[in-house]
């Protein structure tokens, strides 16, 4: 039986629809990616140059990411009652809203890392900065490949970046063993030291976080969890944040 050419259009209107608020979802998850990634490389520029007026204006832009994870949370609640999505779509919007908290909290990572570069400033030169930038263009490098990997649905790029997260984690422990080093062989950098060891621990965690949206890809494209066998290395220190 043929479809009457009203109902026709209006299925296609409502598919249309739908495509469109998934594009629009899609793109701000891209968009507060962007955010994420100039805040992390300028948060790392203010650590490297000890600029404190970078370091301010990262933590004032930590807002507009904050504004995008409501709006993709509102967009997705709001599509998943009017659309009533099934399949890969349902995992699309129900992995949008997740990278998105995740995102959020890459910001305030970044925020933090330029928090306590307004403390370091003060105490001039610090011999662990190089480690510490090195790391973390590391850090920013795997983010950037994994929202890319995002964009493309791109599982096998997505499982490298969950797999090579254990190379944060070592150059984490290395850099932990380096600040611990300089700090028992000369008290004033106790205080710089600390401050860095902070840097550093956000740094493995923004890794954790980039593993956490490897997960959702592989979810989105093949419908069922990564597994939680994703190589780690040995913890050292404080669980800082």
């Amino acid at each position: 039986m043929s479809v009457p050419p009203v109902l026709g259009t209006m299925s296609k209107h409502i598919v249309s629809s739908f495509d469109n608020d998934l594009i629009l979802v899609q793109a701000k998850i891209s968009e507060m990616g962007g955010q994420c990634e100039e805040l992390l490389s300028k948060a790392l520029e203010a650590v490297e140059k000890h600029d404190k007026a970078l370091a301010k204006r990262v933590i004032e832009r930590d807002k507009k990411i904050d504004t995008l994870e409501m709006e993709v949370e509102e967009l997705v609640v709001t599509t998943i009652a009017l659309r009533q999505p099934m399949a890969q779509d349902l995992r699309v919007l129900i992995s949008a809203m997740k990278i998105a908290t995740t995102l959020e909290r890459i910001g305030d990572l970044a925020k933090n890392i330029s928090k306590r570069t307004l403390t370091v400033s003060k105490a001039g030169p610090v011999p662990i900065t190089s480690s510490i930038v090195r790391m973390g263009r590391a850090t920013l490098a795997q983010l950037s490949e994994v929202l890319n990997a995002y964009t493309a649905r791109d599982t096998a790029k997505a499982v490298g970046v969950w797999n090579r997260d254990v190379d944060i984690d070592e150059m984490y422990n290395a850099l932990f063993r380096e600040v611990v080093t300089y700090m028992m062989e000369d008290s004033r950098m106790i205080g710089a030291g600390s401050q860095m060891l902070f840097v550093a621990k956000n740094l493995e965690r923004i890794g954790d976080h980039t593993t956490h949206v490897s997960e959702m890809i592989y979810y989105i494209v093949n419908g069922e969890l990564l597994g939680d066998d994703r190589p780690k290395g040995e913890p050292l220190g404080l669980d800082m944040e």
